[in-house]
């Protein structure tokens, strides 16, 4: 039971929270400075790491000396002074901790929290806390098909619907006690509200109407017309207390804008602060502020509504107005005061060094970070309008024009909806004409009437699968990676949980006479790439999968005759709105059971009605794309396939009843029954490579 003294969610006590800017890597440097911080002005209750806490990817292999401290970091060799919540900034994340967040659910160590890119979290003191991680690209936004994960610097329409989503999602209905302290990731993500607002809002990004109404002098006058525009609609509607961003500016500066009020919240009062990047250079002889502590007492019924701050402006988020550029810090006349810093003096006119005729021309030493130029800034730049050089658009895949000025970007789909970018095939039906969302075979069991302007916006059974939830796909963090015995080029050989033949200790349960092949010999061709079955493999890509997927077959027919056995290969290509990852299963059958194989598969568990019919090659002819099917390669090389109509039930399971019938082994049905203990896995998998080696094409 944790100490009744720790802070519960009850508590309406103030919480002192330190904000720390962009890290770009440098972890211990800032955790050092973060002890010292805290043992001078503390003790915080959290620390808060805004932006870039590890910097840009570094090359395959500069990090393998065990020196790197983003390993440290995970490794726990670094010491942590305070508990610190950490976001995705403007880079895509390590792939060792995207694989460290998977395992622990973001506790990367001891007192290290990642934030998911959409997450929602209430602290122990009842605090909310909401995190937008990645950057903003107009293009992106728009056509992502899914909510970008770490891997990726940017975030989506996905994105954002899921932040306002997790806005709303309840209370768990399990009670918390009274004395309970929240020490893990999960536990504080458990604990939620009904309540759309939020307290502390962190993002790279700046909210493209956050500077109209304000007259605190920018550090660059290039801030005065930057911003992601979809965060404005966010603010409008979790109003938070306090908005942390990152990116003002290159390198990011410091910038506080006065306070603002939501006259519908009861005079609820909003403030913002973008920090500078820790350890950034100094500009104009000093360095940027990189951190900000401050204190907030968590909500309360029974705590008085705010008073409106003495300098509260105009809320830019419900009076809008023109957006006009903003006097910078180097044309406004302040006057020093030593507790309060730079304070604008009222009645003074902007001063400004450039000759009659140059206003608005950039400052001395000012350049354009597009062409260099010293004649105008970014924002006019007219090489801003022109692709820099390489740049291909990521809508039509062709060079020449950026994604807002692509002459394809409107285009619509065979169904109305937009039209999918090259090579994208729908998981549902296979048609490279539209999205899955704008599928009709994905929407067919559509619940609550027609759709949203055609565009799938309403409620579907199904939610399609990503590789990150895939069973199959090599990047799912969750893939049971002991089990793989071979990886090609385009493919890779694993045997599967619970494989048919017994083997180890379910081999004395069992006919141990049928399992001839070195680990049992069942294993699985999956191709490396994600889809849902072979015949929905995209046209240009196809065959280089399909021919190593005939070598390994080839290799497994060769393997299984040395050891007195024939090849059986079945596939189920089921087309579901959820989809799936294509696969080939491989048994090996004793050679005297070769001939009967046929009519097992004709004669048992299914009338095929005729509609089982030879079929040559890997793949399956044109006019069959798109269809649902089950095929089966024979021992003597002749292939069956039976088209499955749509809706008609058919058991994934049906090649495995037939084979388990043909071995006089039907216990084994049920894959889940037949799983081993790893470590009897592990002795299969290295038993059927060695066997294998000689015949592998991939060595």
């Amino acid at each position: 039971m944790a100490s009744s003294t720790a802070p519960t969610a009850s508590s309406t006590s103030p919480v002192k929270i330190l904000t720390v800017g962009s890290a770009v890597g440098s972890i211990r440097d800032l955790f050092v400075k973060i002890k010292a911080i805290d043992a001078k002005h503390g003790k915080f209750d959290c620390v808060l790491c805004i932006g870039d806490f590890f910097g840009p990817l570094k090359e395959p292999g500069a990090s393998g000396d065990g020196t790197d401290e983003t390993e440290q970091l995970l490794n726990g060799d670094i010491e942590v002074p305070l508990k610190c919540y950490i976001m995705q900034g403007e880079n895509p994340l390590p792939d060792s901790v995207i694989e460290k967040y998977a395992k622990t659910s973001g506790e990367l160590c001891k007192d290290v929290f990642l934030l998911n890119k959409s997450g929602i979290m209430t602290t122990a003191h009842g605090l909310r806390i909401a995190c937008l991680g990645g950057i903003y690209n107009s293009g992106i936004y728009t056509t992502a098909e899914a909510p970008p994960g770490f891997a990726s610097p940017f975030f989506s329409t996905h994105t954002v619907e899921r932040l306002l989503s997790n806005t709303l999602v309840k209370s768990s209905s399990k009670s918390q006690s009274k004395d309970q302290t929240y020490n893990s990731l999960t536990s504080i993500l458990n604990a939620s509200s009904s309540s759309q607002l939020i307290d502390i809002l962190i993002t790279n990004e700046w909210p493209a109407c956050i500077t109209q109404h304000s007259s605190a002098p920018l550090p660059s006058q290039e801030l005065s017309s930057v911003g992601a525009t979809p965060l404005d609609e966010v603010i409008r509607k979790v109003k938070p207390r306090y908005h942390f961003a990152a990116l003002g500016g290159r390198p990011p500066q410091f910038w506080e804008r006065e306070p603002f009020v939501w006259d519908d919240e009861a005079g609820r009062v909003s403030r913002f602060v973008s920090l500078g990047a820790f350890g950034a250079e100094a500009t104009g002889g000093k360095k940027p502020r990189w951190f900000y502590a401050f204190s907030i007492a968590p909500p309360s019924p029974s705590n008085p509504a705010p008073a409106r701050p003495t300098n509260a402006t105009k809320n830019p988020f419900t009076e809008l107005a023109p957006r006009a550029l903003k006097r910078t810090l180097e044309t406004f006349e302040v006057g020093e005061n030593f507790i309060w810093g730079n304070v604008p003096q009222p009645g003074k006119r902007p001063r400004t060094d450039a000759p009659p005729g140059e206003e608005g021309k950039p400052p001395p030493g000012y350049k354009c970070r597009r062409c260099d130029s010293t004649e105008h800034f970014i924002s006019t730049c007219p090489e801003r309008q022109k692709p820099p050089e390489g740049y291909v658009c990521r809508i039509c895949n062709t060079p020449g024009h950026l994604v807002r000025d692509c002459p394809t970007r409107h285009a619509v789909g065979d169904t109305g909806g937009r039209k999918p970018r090259p090579g994208y095939v729908c998981r549902a039906c296979g048609s490279e004409g539209h999205y899955i969302e704008d599928c009709p075979v994905a929407n067919a069991g559509q619940r609550g009437g027609e759709r949203d302007g055609g565009r799938g916006r309403g409620k579907r059974d199904h939610k399609e699968i990503g590789p990150d939830e895939c069973w199959f796909c090599l990047s799912n963090p969750n893939l049971a990676k002991h089990l793989i015995v071979s990886i090609g080029s385009e493919c890779y050989v694993t045997l599967p949980k619970g494989q048919i033949i017994p083997t180890q200790s379910n081999a004395a349960r069992n006919n141990s006479s049928i399992g001839t092949v070195p680990g049992g010999g069942h294993v699985l061709i999956v191709p490396i790439s994600h889809h849902p079955t072979y015949n929905t493999i995209p046209t240009d890509i196809a065959p280089p999968i399909l021919e190593e997927t005939d070598k390994y077959k080839s290799a497994l027919r060769a393997l299984y005759a040395a050891h007195n056995a024939s090849a059986v290969f079945f596939e189920v290509g089921r087309l579901s709105a959820k989809g799936g990852h294509a696969h080939v299963q491989a048994v090996p059958v004793p050679t005297s059971l070769a001939g009967k194989v046929e009519q097992a598969f004709r004669s048992q568990g299914i009338d095929f009605d005729g509609t089982l019919e030879d079929c040559q090659g890997a793949g399956l002819p044109d006019t069959r794309r798109g269809r649902s099917y089950f095929r089966v390669d024979l021992p003597d090389g002749r292939t069956l396939v039976h088209l499955i109509e749509e809706h008609a039930p058919f058991g994934v399971q049906f090649g495995r009843q037939v084979v388990t019938d043909i071995l006089g082994i039907p216990d084994r049905v049920d894959w889940k029954a037949c799983m081993l203990p790893e470590e009897e896995d592990k002795a299969d998998v290295k038993a059927f490579k060695a066997a294998f080696a000689s015949f592998d094409p991939s060595m």
